[in-house]
């Protein structure tokens, strides 16, 4: 296995240790950082390591010319696990501000978008992500990265038009792919 997809590999397996420490009742403990509680900030960290694992994956597979159709399927899964899990994890701490209709976007495209991919992989295709999406990848986790530590002190308008954009951009790259691959989408039916 290359080192690329071990490190895309890692992105997945934190995500349960994530889950466990925003939910156990000892880390519900004010860490005196941002008024986060001691679970959310070591969840916002682990966020912000499996973020950049994102990066480096690509950066190591194209270095090192260790691209493989393996991580080309796994990398955009990876995102899309680690996207959905903070935003349910923002949703729940600010349900005012983060409305569940929006998360529903991004988990209907995540859901659609592997649906598309799946069937290439039964023809034999791999589709990678597009330049669209990684802009998508990169805006959202922005967005998460300034909410899961409630807004640094900012105005919260910061927050929330990162978060927007975020949306915006989800909705409109999940109607690119499907546009972009409607053959693979038709050839089943």
């Amino acid at each position: 296995m290359t080192l690329a997809n071990k490190l895309t590999l890692s992105r997945i397996f934190v995500i349960p240790v994530m889950v466990i420490v925003i939910s156990i009742d000892v880390l519900a403990a004010d860490s005196g950082f941002l008024g986060l509680t001691l679970g959310e900030l070591i969840f916002g960290i682990l966020f912000v390591i499996a973020a950049w694992t994102d990066y480096f994956d690509g950066l190591v597979a194209r270095k090192n010319g260790q691209i493989t159709n393996f991580g080309k399927f796994l990398d955009p899964l990876a995102d899309k696990m680690l996207i959905v899990t903070a935003l349910l994890a923002v949703m729940l701490k600010q349900p005012d501000r983060i409305p569940m209709w929006a998360v529903l976007i991004v988990i209907m495209r995540e859901f659609m978008v592997t649906g598309i991919r799946l069937l290439a992989v039964d023809k034999g295709k791999v589709i990678a992500a597009s330049p669209f999406g990684k802009v998508k990848t990169l805006v959202t986790m922005l967005a998460l990265f300034i909410l899961l530590f409630n807004d640094f002190s900012m105005p919260l308008l910061v927050g929330n038009l990162v978060f927007w954009l975020a949306i915006i951009l989800t909705a409109v790259s999940g109607i690119d792919y499907l546009i972009k691959n409607n053959a693979t989408i038709f050839e089943q039916v």
